[in-house]
């Protein structure tokens, strides 16, 4: 016979190949102290309630708080036998406190257990993305005010474009990492309902106060429809999304650095604390931690797809295709917050070589569009045939193999003769920077102000 805990009507044991496809105990294991947390309050309720006497709500709660104090001491062991970490916290209950502990599953079904579990760990995990996502804006606000006048090229197609600073190309990244943290709170603002109370999919006959174990757990209010209760993994999907963007957003940065960080780049230098060697060639240093990020976010993105594939076919309520939801996600948000902190460290660690990046900024004809730019301004042309003097002036200076700035005023005048000396203000990339006050622009003044702002908002001391 078997000695499941919901084997009352089997006889025979399960094949030991179920046995190996059933259990998750091995990953949602680290689920315990949201699976206790909510069984205290729901017995709490059950109490309030009239449903289970006061001297069995306290033996639950005694023999929760002493599971709670051996899984936490690493002296508590979990079998697989008991398939999940509902059981293995249930069984161990009833050795505790023997037939009292029976009474805690009253009202409550796993499946509205291990929706609610899973909100509170996804809830959890979105409060450390989030303050992990602040410090890294710090660190990127930081860094670009120091480097708020650090000329460097713009690049479009990775083609030199115009110049910016360093400092302004940070900021893109703060920019980016703002909207990641608003998509997380959308997610957590989602998902704060409460499943507990639902049952397997219908409610239950008990007089229950679902309102109370929602307060009681932090939910704002209980979920709405009993169906969707428990089989709504919508708060996984949505936070793996954001998960997904915010990987993107760091593997961007991480190939950024992977070039900057190369011998024909030389814009950056990152230390030993965040560079590896080869085994043969003794001259590398390879920036391993970008690279890793940048693969990583494969794992994350991967973790969304595998669940939206798993769901798409799923019919109302439960089903136990549902287990596959909490290994890629726990994967991908363990792999972003390793992510997030790599990318944090090797931006304060990074060190800008600013005179080489204001050599690439020259490079290219970035200033180009300043030339043209000018030419409307003081001549009054059309843009576009200031786009096409332009262009012919460039052509020029390509066939020489000098930079624009290196062309005479004479031959200048040779494309469009109205033009004077002045033209020179506009042929540096300091000049050309300084030009960008538009808001939003480039200009090392902008930068700094958006850097200071943002410190101020994250209240982060400026350097």
């Amino acid at each position: 016979m078997t000695s499941k805990i919901w084997g009352g009507r089997f006889q025979d044991a399960t094949a030991a190949v179920l046995e190996a496809i059933n259990v998750s105990i091995d990953f949602d294991k680290r689920l315990w102290p949201q699976d206790i947390a909510a069984s205290l309050a729901h017995v709490a309720m059950l109490e309030h309630c009239g449903i289970v006497s006061d001297a069995d709500a306290a033996k639950i709660r005694d023999g929760l708080s002493q599971i709670k104090a051996e899984i936490a001491a690493g002296d508590f062991v979990f079998s697989r036998k008991l398939e999940d970490i509902h059981m293995n916290v249930e069984s161990r209950l009833a050795e505790l406190i023997g037939p009292a502990a029976g009474r805690l599953h009253t009202a409550r079904s796993r499946n509205d257990q291990v929706a609610t579990d899973f909100r509170l760990y996804i809830r959890d995990a979105i409060d450390r993305l989030d303050a992990q996502l602040a410090d890294l804006q710090i660190a990127l606000a930081t860094k670009a005010l120091e480097e708020a006048a650090t000329v460097m090229p713009g690049f479009t197609h990775l083609q030199s474009a115009q110049p910016v600073t360093f400092g302004h190309h940070l900021l893109a990244y703060v920019e980016m990492i703002s909207r990641d943290r608003g998509r997380f709170r959308d997610a957590r603002a989602r998902l704060n309902e409460s499943p507990l109370g639902a049952a397997a999919l219908a409610g239950t006959s008990f007089p229950i106060d679902r309102g109370d174990t929602a307060k009681a757990l932090g939910f704002d209010r209980p979920t709405a429809n009993s169906l969707d209760s428990v089989s709504d993994r919508d708060f996984v999907l949505e936070t793996l999304s954001a998960a997904a963007i915010c990987a993107t957003h760091l593997s961007r940065f991480a190939e950024e650095i992977v070039l900057w960080t190369t011998v024909q780049f030389s814009f950056v230098a990152l230390s030993d604390k965040f560079t590896t060697g080869s085994s043969i060639m003794p001259q590398k240093r390879n920036p391993d931690a970008a690279e890793l990020v940048r693969g990583k976010s494969g794992r994350i993105i991967g973790g969304l797809q595998a669940l939206l594939i798993v769901m798409k076919g799923l019919p109302l309520a439960y089903s136990k295709d549902m287990q596959e939801d909490k290994e890629g996600a726990f994967d991908a948000l363990d792999s972003l917050e390793l992510c997030i902190a790599a990318i944090a460290g090797m931006t304060r660690d990074m060190s800008a070589n600013r005179a080489r990046m204001r050599e690439a900024a020259g490079a290219g004809y970035a200033t180009a569009t300043d030339l043209a730019d000018w030419l409307v301004r003081a001549l009054g042309l059309p843009f576009r045939e200031a786009h096409h003097v332009t262009g012919r002036i460039v052509g020029i200076a390509s066939e020489r193999g000098v930079g624009l700035e290196d062309l005479s005023l004479a031959d200048l005048q040779a494309v469009e003769p109205r033009m004077t000396a002045q033209v020179f203000d506009v042929l540096g990339v300091d000049k050309s920077v300084e030009s960008r006050v538009s808001y939003g622009g480039a200009a090392p003044a902008n930068v700094s102000a958006q850097a200071e702002a943002w410190l101020k908002k994250l209240e982060a001391p400026a350097p």
